[in-house]
């Protein structure tokens, strides 16, 4: 039963790690990318 607990409150930290993570990459604009790679092909080049 300890083993569960622990295990428990091991996934719910590595959890949070990842929630911190992902909103601090929000907030820096780490998303913010609307022109990329994957878009750039659908427009022609200016010349």
């Amino acid at each position: 039963m300890l083993v569960i607990i622990f295990l428990f409150f091991c996934s719910v930290l590595v959890a949070g790690i990842f929630l911190f993570a992902f909103i601090w990459n929000v907030k820096n604009g780490q998303y913010d990318d609307e022109f990329s790679s994957a878009n750039r092909i659908l427009y022609d080049d200016k010349k």
